[in-house]
């Protein structure tokens, strides 16, 4: 996380450097991102940049944990959904929130897709954070076990892990095809076949 010198300075100068990173990141994976482009779109200089930062990895946290705080003050202020719903209508009402949010914020969502398709070692362990970030999901589902609305022999770790995936190759298709109607009816879908099964 950035050192005690970037957290000194004047708000403008923060927000302009991690504007300067959600430009670049959102432009290219973390493998392919340049310092020298941040530098010079933040209007800094290589070595201001070392007095605040250990290296891109460093700003690149920094960066990913400013999105997620901006994340859960929209859901936060979305408002509580009703907290005796199941897992699917939880989860559907988080989704219909994220996805206002990055129609708002663009930028973002590429960040995160951009993640998917950069097989370094430092991204690699980011995407086995946010996996476990979902941990929330994962207690929805367990109560929804106690509560007799899923079976008990329902591993819900694997079934949080199939939702991942399966997200993200909608998302990932949104981007290709740019239908929201579409994507969201997806998802339905999915969760719809998860739910029921398709057993006879």
């Amino acid at each position: 996380m950035p050192k005690d010198t970037f957290h000194n300075l004047k708000e403008e100068k923060k927000q302009r450097i991690l504007a300067a990173a959600i430009e670049e990141f959102s432009r290219r994976r973390f493998s392919d991102a340049s310092i020298n482009q941040i530098v010079k779109n933040a209007g800094i200089s290589r070595g201001s940049f070392y007095q605040y930062f250990t290296g891109k990895e460093d700003l690149y946290l920094y960066m990913i944990n400013e999105i997620g705080k901006e994340k859960m003050r929209v859901l936060d202020g979305a408002g509580a959904w009703n907290l005796d719903a199941d897992f699917f209508t939880a989860y559907m009402y988080m989704y219909h929130v994220a996805l206002r949010w990055v129609k708002e914020k663009p930028q973002y969502n590429r960040i995160f897709m951009l993640m998917e398709f950069d097989d370094c070692e430092f991204i690699g362990k980011l995407r086995e954070l946010s996996v476990e970030g979902l941990a929330l999901l994962r207690r929805l589902l367990e109560r929804d076990q106690q509560r007799g609305l899923v079976r008990p022999d329902v591993d819900p770790g694997f079934v949080i892990e199939i939702v991942y995936q399966l997200m993200l190759y909608v998302i990932k298709e949104y981007y290709q095809k740019g239908s929201e109607e579409l994507m969201l009816a997806k998802v339905e879908n999915i969760f719809k076949i998860i739910k029921e099964g398709i057993g006879n």
